[in-house]
């Protein structure tokens, strides 16, 4: 699989992936004093930034939203494992949801909303990951002469434009 090293969107993507984690934490954190003294898996009619929520699906955001931001100010390839992986759980999460949606299996409380914005979390999530590693300048090289060739190794391989200037 190629996962492109030091990307040129990569910070552009990774403040992307910080807004998310800041939009969950802050999500979590209205819903949670929103929420006080309701039944942890309640499912009451209290909506948080306009998303129907309850104890259980506040405070997991609050704990998913603090790893997603604290990945995305850390970087160093952290944020690259937990964009890539959170993403690939928001857009499950939010599948599932969407299949139990109608029955007592809904414990976080979720609407076709909630759903909506798990895919695009998702989503957003997913493309910081993939583009969000980082590497030395060599691994960077050899990954653009790599991407460039037609097969590894290949002795008529295009050289990256960094590597043809004299």
């Amino acid at each position: 699989m190629h996962l492109p090293i030091n990307h040129r969107f990569r910070p552009q993507y990774r403040f992307l992936a910080g807004v998310s984690g800041a939009y969950l934490l802050t999500f979590g954190i209205v819903g949670a004093i929103q929420t006080a003294g309701e039944p942890f898996f309640s499912r009451a009619d209290i909506h948080a930034l306009g998303l129907k929520t309850n104890p259980a699906f506040s405070w997991l955001s609050i704990i998913v939203g603090a790893i997603v931001l604290g990945g995305a100010i850390i970087g160093r390839n952290i944020d690259h494992f937990i964009n890539l992986w959170g993403g690939v759980v928001f857009m499950l999460s939010g599948l599932i949801m969407l299949l139990v949606m109608q029955t007592p299996e809904n414990k976080l409380n979720f609407e076709v909303a909630t759903c909506i914005v798990s895919f695009i979390i998702g989503i957003v999530l997913m493309i910081a990951g993939l583009y969000g590693k980082t590497g030395t300048p060599s691994e960077s090289e050899a990954e653009e002469v790599l991407r460039h060739s037609t097969r590894p190794g290949d002795k008529f391989a295009v050289r990256p434009h960094s590597a043809t200037r004299g």
